[in-house]
């Protein structure tokens, strides 16, 4: 079963990292504006189309890793995506990334696997009553308000881009903590139940949210603010819903150090990443964008 969590999560990673990267190719081909003219310009593309066909993917393969596996071992394994999307993008756009770059790809994916090789997080219910909903709600949807409020009221990029950031990595991860409810209870119970559970019109909603506050911090500053909030903010909030909501577990004792250091691994990939994208160069200046 963990296995199938793992293989799907990872699939649902690189999944999102493709969709992504074809819409990237996409928008780079339309001219510049935006509205209903930019939309009907993006669903002529072909690779727009299979953008979007890598992003429901995604949400399927999420769906099936919940399914079978801890919200804290399935959330994580997502900071993959950004790797993913880098090593899928470059060629496709013809860029190069800088071997800063490479180095930060790699410590990404030995932090990830030196934090979950040691955290070993175990447990497979998707069950939880409304007194643990209720508070998990009020915690993170209380932490998105606050920094939105945080966001309106500086002017300065950096903290606006890095709060809106922290709000779409909480969001997420409540998104998916609702997810996972919602498949088990369709696991459990069929589409009818699955139809009138709360929990489906709440991730469909924290989903929403989550995806515009996303393009709030992209828009707001530089990527080396949002993107680590975002990736580390993500996973970290989903392995403590993991506990609190379905009573998940990882190791402690002496197994907190290594997986300490695999955080540590895992944030200094990402705030490397951050800044080598800007510094991406053309493979060949007229191959195209």
């Amino acid at each position: 079963m963990l296995l199938l969590a793992v293989v799907f999560a990872v699939l649902g990673a690189a999944s999102n990292a493709t969709g992504t990267a074809f819409q990237r190719k996409a928008a780079a081909t339309v001219p510049e504006g935006g509205g209903l003219r930019l939309l009907v310009a993006l669903v002529r593309q072909p690779a727009w189309v299979a953008g979007i066909a890598g992003v429901i993917g995604a949400a399927l393969f999420q769906a099936l890793a919940l399914a079978f596996g801890p919200l804290a071992l399935v959330q994580p394994l997502f900071v993959l995506e950004l790797p993913f999307a880098l090593i899928i993008a470059m060629p496709l756009l013809h860029r190069r990334l800088p071997a800063a770059g490479w180095w930060a790809v790699a410590s990404v994916v030995a932090g990830l696997g030196l934090l979950l090789g040691a955290a070993a997080p175990s447990g497979s219910s998707s069950d939880a009553p409304m007194s643990r909903w209720a508070p998990a709600l009020v915690v993170c949807l209380g932490a998105v308000g606050a920094t939105l409020l945080v966001a309106r009221n500086r002017s300065s990029p950096l903290v606006r881009a890095a709060c809106l950031g922290t709000a779409s990595a909480v969001a997420n991860a409540l998104t998916a903590a609702l997810l996972k409810s919602a498949t088990g209870t369709f696991s459990d119970h069929g589409a009818a139940a699955f139809l009138t559970s709360w929990q489906t019109y709440g991730f469909a909603l924290t989903g929403i949210a989550a995806v515009l506050l996303l393009e709030n911090a992209l828009q707001a500053g530089s990527l080396a603010a949002s993107q680590p909030a975002l990736t580390i903010g993500d996973a970290t909030v989903s392995l403590v819903l993991g506990i609190l909501l379905f009573q998940e577990t990882i190791r402690a004792g002496w197994y907190l150090v290594p997986e300490a250091a695999g955080a540590v691994l895992i944030g200094a990939g990402v705030f490397g990443l951050s800044r080598a994208v800007p510094h991406v160069r053309d493979l060949a200046p007229a191959s195209g964008p």
